[in-house]
């Protein structure tokens, strides 16, 4: 278990509710399946897998959990097809022209009899929370999906008190520093080998598997493009992407963290993901202060207008 991306958000205030206390809550949304004329359903799953009743397991004072969504698949161009079936059949045998309500109403039948037989697919989302440091860490790239899952932990708490961080320095002009001149690099980031590069009228220059100190990169930078994704690696000890809304892309452990997997003295499932949530929580902590005091610390000036 390792999260290949994250998505952070603040907590405004102190997380206070136990890890047997979040269960006890999550349950009252616990996910059930599609129900016949149901198109999606959403709930609460077991971050262990269904051999697990647990809604939550927590290490080093983080609580992990898992978001399910059960959609329908139903496309659109299938159900277009079944209703210009049964309109070309109505004007062929009755000789007259199907209208718009008509055709609505055909329209809902075929649902009716597709929906049903509709096949499903499932999306899981696993999300923790660093109760220590304040944090809501949601594994995914996606605005959406991020916001869906914190929606719906909202409506299950009946509050949630988190936002987006802020930080004092914006990460774009400082990673285009970065790239400009390589000693304005902090000491904790080693540059890698990748870089989206942005300019104000939207143009985008996707660099991969580059040495970006090349004149062709450092040429797009002075005529004022900016960094707004970054490969980089950390300490030796993580890979990852880092965009300019400090989302986390692609994090990977590196030798130094696979090692700590590798070396771990485990016989079942369950054991293997307590000790891989702990060696992740405990490598994810310090790396998300870094970044945040990297880009100046977070503005507190901020969070204060929002409590």
């Amino acid at each position: 278990m390792w999260f290949k991306n994250i998505t952070s958000y603040r907590f405004l205030e102190a997380f206070k509710i136990s890890a047997e206390d979040l269960h006890e809550q999550l349950s009252k949304d616990a996910f059930h399946a599609c129900g016949k004329m149901d198109m999606e359903s959403i709930g609460w799953v077991s971050p262990l897998g269904r051999e697990s009743e647990s809604l939550v397991h927590n290490a080093n004072n983080c609580i992990i959990f898992t978001l399910r969504k059960e959609e329908k698949i139903l496309p659109a161009t299938v159900v277009r097809e079944f209703v210009n079936e049964k309109v070309a059949e109505i004007e062929t045998h009755q000789m007259r022209k199907v209208r718009k309500r008509e055709k609505d109403d055909i329209r809902e039948e075929v649902l009716f009899d597709l929906i049903p037989r509709a096949f499903t697919r499932s999306n899981y989302l696993n999300a923790y929370i660093d109760i220590e440091n304040g944090w809501l860490l949601i594994d995914t790239p996606s605005q959406k999906k991020a916001e869906q899952l914190v929606s719906f932990l909202r409506q299950t708490l009946g509050s949630l008190p988190v936002v987006p961080p802020k930080v004092k320095q914006s990460p774009a002009p400082e990673m285009t520093k970065w790239l400009l001149n390589p000693n304005h690099c902090p000491a904790s980031l080693e540059l890698a080998d990748a870089c989206v590069l942005t300019d104000q009228d939207g143009a985008v220059v996707n660099c991969k598997r580059q040495d970006l100190l090349a004149e062709e990169i450092q040429g797009h930078l002075e005529a004022g493009k900016l960094v707004t994704r970054l490969a980089l690696e950390w300490n030796e000890r993580l890979g990852f992407i880092l965009d300019d809304e400090l989302v986390i892309r692609r994090l990977q452990a590196l030798d130094l963290v696979q090692a700590q997997f590798n070396d771990a003295n485990v016989e079942t499932a369950a054991q293997r993901f307590d000790s891989d949530f702990a060696i992740m929580s405990l490598e994810l902590a310090p790396f998300i202060r870094s970044l945040f005091e990297i880009f100046g610390g977070e503005d507190e000036s901020v969070y204060d207008g929002m409590r």
